[in-house]
């Protein structure tokens, strides 16, 4: 196998924080839907279960308050390169080169994000009875479904694009536990602080 890529260590950290967070809210949003409304199809996982609500409820409070308002900081800051340029869709024209698969990639990872933001948002504008009885009219409801199929699509379309771009080793380099010296969590207050007096990125 090749060396490894090396990712920052905050950006492993953060996206694996919001990664494993946004994929719990994503299972259990399921489960919640596939137990309560099902219009759409379903599997029958479950029936009727109310602690379902409450735990897809806990996921997306920490989405909303720790994970994703880090995540989106960091992007915005130090992860612009991995969302849309802008060259982004004149890239588009030159299909299968590196460039095309790394502008697929971009535009998923922001949809991705725009799509996680509108879940969380939805999410605080819908009443955890609205299923209970049977209230799937909502249309704060229809945009959290949207988001959902939105997220589970995006992440489909990174991972294989990861693979695409990098194969095994560019996965493998999110989960390395070493960092070089540069990265050290003591040095994180003086990046952060000077993301932030950065005029221009």
């Amino acid at each position: 196998m090749s060396k490894l890529p090396y990712q920052p260590l905050l950006l492993r950290l953060t996206h694996g924080l919001n990664g494993v967070l946004i994929i719990g809210a994503m299972i259990s949003g399921f489960l919640v839907y596939d137990s309560w409304d099902r219009r759409f199809g379903g599997l029958g996982l479950t029936k009727l279960n109310r602690d379902l609500i409450d735990i897809h409820g806990t996921f997306g409070f920490f989405i909303s308050f720790v994970s994703l308002p880090i995540f989106l900081i960091y992007c915005w800051k130090a992860g612009r390169n991995r969302l849309l340029q802008g060259n982004t869709f004149n890239q588009l024209a030159s299909f299968g080169t590196p460039g095309w698969w790394n502008s697929i990639q971009r535009i998923a990872n922001t949809l991705m994000l725009l799509a996680a933001i509108f879940a969380v948002i939805s999410g605080k504008f819908q009443d955890e009875n609205w299923l209970p009885r049977q209230e799937f009219q909502h249309s704060w409801y229809y945009v959290h479904l949207m988001a959902w199929v939105t997220i589970v699509f995006c992440l489909i379309i990174h991972l294989v694009m990861s693979l695409k771009v990098g194969g095994i080793p560019l996965l493998l380099s999110m989960v390395n536990n070493k960092y070089r010296p540069q990265d050290n969590p003591r040095l994180w207050r003086d990046k952060i602080i000077n993301w932030f007096r950065r005029p221009h990125f």
